[in-house]
């Protein structure tokens, strides 16, 4: 959808996860130029409050560590309300870790963490939620014991599951909104291929292969999830994502995501394992 722009946000609060950096700030910084008070929720504050003083609008930081179940726990607590809750933080292709509760870093980041702070804050999201997948979700695969790893470690299979999760988890939300007769809606999104900061640190074989020197800005990367935050006629359960060709750039559209994603009884599995997990169980 060549041209188009944010609608008028004025009045809404927009909670904005890793708004920090990359697409994150790209999304804060374009919610804040139109009118929204834009919840920067980050890990390292310090860096947030510098994004922040080169954001136009109305601002605020507040700490959030997505590999910390305390700190997801924290931050809920501290929320009032929000119109949309962008679930953007994420690691990629980093080396083997574990969070504070003992998952494996990329699951434990990009998927418990969001699943956890989505289900804490789901009952004061007024208008949608927003969860940041990757076009790799379509290389992940999912076991049942999920917090389990088997054979050696490799990140970016790793971060596959985690994207394929985000997927699974955005889409099973949106069944459970509507069964539950809650006006609320779940999107998903992803950036096609950006030149975020986490693609300039990785410098192997795989990296540059997926970077391939084509790499569009995170400013058009941000644009599936603005579009996918703001845009009045968005569906729940749906994907936005780019328009261009196999979805790597261009302008945000509703886009299909890979069959394995849209997998209703894994979708299901996935949720309930998370759950227990997590300790958080979403209300009906």
């Amino acid at each position: 959808m060549a041209g188009w722009d944010v609608p008028s946000q004025r009045g809404r609060t927009v909670i904005v996860t890793g708004a920090n950096s990359g697409l994150g700030f790209e999304a804060a910084r374009a919610l804040g130029l139109a009118g929204a008070k834009v919840i920067m929720a980050c890990r390292d504050a310090e860096k947030a409050k510098v994004a922040a003083d080169a954001i136009e609008g109305d601002t605020e930081v507040r700490s959030l560590d997505l590999a910390d179940l305390s700190s997801v726990r924290a931050f809920a607590d501290g929320v009032d309300g929000v119109d949309v809750l962008i679930n953007n933080a994420g690691v990629m292709a980093v080396p083997h870790g574990t969070t504070a509760d003992g998952f494996e870093l990329h699951i434990g980041v990009n998927h418990l963490g969001p699943f956890a702070l989505t289900g804490l804050l789901v009952d004061r999201v007024r208008d949608r939620v927003v969860t940041v997948s990757s076009g790799l979700h379509v290389l992940g695969r999912i076991r049942s014991d999920l917090d389990r790893e088997h054979g050696r470690y490799r990140r970016w299979p790793a971060y596959a599951r985690s994207k394929l999760a985000n997927f699974l988890f955005a889409y099973e939300l949106q069944r459970r909104l509507s069964a539950a007769g809650r006006r609320t809606i779940s999107v998903a999104t992803h950036p096609g291929l950006a030149a975020t900061e986490g693609q300039r640190r990785d410098t192997s074989l795989q990296g540059k292969i997926l970077a391939g020197g084509r790499a569009q800005s995170p400013r058009m990367g941000a644009l599936p999830i603005l579009y996918a935050a703001t845009a009045p006629g968005v569906v729940g359960g749906t994907c936005v994502g780019p328009d261009g060709f196999m979805q790597r750039n261009g302008y945000p559209t509703v886009v299909r995501s890979s069959r394995r994603s849209r997998d209703v009884a894994l979708a299901a599995r996935l949720w309930e394992h998370s759950e227990a997990l997590t300790g958080v169980r979403f209300a009906g």
